[in-house]
């Protein structure tokens, strides 16, 4: 059906992974749906739960940079593929038994590891298969499936719980996956090398596939070996540092928002979740539109010469986080549904809106390890996630103390300040550091 469409192949590429972001986090939100009605019911504590649920981002964290060295050495569509079918197959297999804690941490693990290699590839695919001026937009339509599937999970999983059980929702997420992973297998591929028959259909990416050197010859035949890569390099580059300083701020503003958020319009604005409806949802939908608007943007400044790639990425993600630093410094002000509705969708709407500038950066200074750049930075934002949900958790436990409850803004301005003030460091940062320049052959 796909072929019959007649599109470039890089288009294809592209909306797969669009919709391979769209599934991951549809997996993720039904997983922690579907685990708090059955741990609820089974009488789970909190604290238990919240290991069930933390342990997703251990896993996911510990496998980012391993993803992107395993993208640059097997290939990013392989990887892809393989991670994808293993998750699939562990939410397939694995019970949803609440009381069965070791099995479920077990499977939280290998679903975090599995997921941790998909982000990496996806990038090592793109920077194959992109060129430049397709880049922005390109990067930012497969980025905002996350927040698409997010806003999905949210819309239609609960009502599959309550009507078919928990367990439901791990056979659909699972049926997803697999779904996805044979279309992959079907329609992706690498991007033809020079001594290809049809090499001409890509004559960008051909460039960027794992490069080979020449080895010792034996008995007549070359053997080859592939290029060491400049972790050295890589890891004290200062445009890399500025591009992992905003993926930390940019999740810790994200898990924050996405972990904390239902807590403070039920207990911070005595709001009931169930009677906003789909208002809810508009933050995730904001996130998907503006990311998109973001990527159209920056590459009509870069395509028609309007901006250089370095000032794009500057001006955008400026304007992203500082916009969504002030948004979320005055969440606490506003009372009402409506208030906190506008302002949660401005603040995550510019952070999505800011990816056009440091998540795209990976294949400006990198192309060729993009995987690697995207694992070390996306470490760093899953390690911010862990850190930021798990702290504001005791901030608000303190805030109870010193004002009884967490209906007072008080209780509440903290919590959004930190990643508030950290946006405006980061962008900082980037305006400083960051580059559009290729600096990694």
């Amino acid at each position: 059906m796909m072929t019959r469409l007649n599109l470039p192949k890089r288009y294809l590429i592209v909306i797969l992974t669009f919709i391979c972001t769209c599934v991951c986090y549809i997996e993720r939100v039904g997983f922690s749906i579907a685990y708090t009605v059955a741990a609820d019911g089974a009488g789970v504590s909190e604290s238990s739960k919240g290991v069930i649920l933390s342990t997703f981002y251990y896993g996911y964290a510990c496998s980012q940079v391993p993803g992107g060295w395993a993208a640059q050495r097997i290939g990013g569509r392989k990887v892809l593929l393989l991670s994808f079918v293993l998750w699939s197959l562990t939410c397939f297999l694995v019970p949803l038994d609440p009381n069965q804690v070791t099995l479920l941490v077990f499977a939280r693990l290998l679903v975090g590891v599995a997921q941790g290699f998909i982000f990496p590839s996806i990038h090592t695919v793109l920077a194959q298969w992109v060129p430049p001026h397709e880049r922005s937009r390109s990067v930012s339509l497969t980025t905002s499936g996350m927040y698409l599937g997010a806003a999905m999970g949210m819309l239609i999983l609960p009502s599959l719980v309550k009507f078919k059980g928990p367990q439901t929702v791990f056979v659909a997420e699972a049926i997803l996956g697999v779904l996805w992973s044979l279309l992959w297998f079907q329609y992706a591929s690498d991007p033809p090398r020079s001594e290809h028959p049809k090499a001409t259909a890509s004559g960008f990416g051909e460039s960027l596939l794992p490069l080979k050197t020449k080895g010792k010859v034996e008995n007549g035949v070359s053997n080859t070996r592939t290029a060491k890569i400049p972790w050295k390099k890589i890891l004290v580059s200062l445009p890399v540092w500025a591009i992992v300083v905003n993926n930390f701020t940019f999740h810790y503003a994200l898990y924050v928002l996405m972990n904390w958020l239902p807590t403070y319009f039920e207990q911070g604005l005595q709001l009931s979740l169930q009677e906003m409806g789909s208002s809810k949802m508009m933050p995730y939908l904001n996130m998907f539109i503006f990311s998109n608007i973001g990527g159209v943007v920056a590459d009509h400044l870069i395509t028609k010469r309007i901006c250089s790639v370095t000032r794009t990425r500057k001006v955008l993600n400026t304007i992203g986080f500082l916009v969504a630093a002030f948004a979320l410094m005055a969440l606490p002000l506003f009372r009402t549904s409506d208030g906190a509705v506008f302002c949660s969708s401005v603040a995550l709407g510019f952070l999505a809106l800011g990816r056009a500038g440091f998540a795209v950066n990976h294949m400006d200074i990198a192309p060729r390890y993009a995987g690697i750049v995207m694992g070390v930075s996306n470490t760093a934002g899953t390690l911010a996630g862990i850190v930021g949900v798990d702290l504001t958790g005791k901030l608000l436990e303190a805030s109870k103390v010193a004002y009884s409850d967490l209906s007072s803004p008080e209780s509440w301005r903290v919590v959004f300040c930190i990643p508030g003030l950290l946006c405006i460091f980061s962008s900082l940062v980037f305006l400083l550091f960051s580059s559009g320049e290729r600096i990694f052959d």
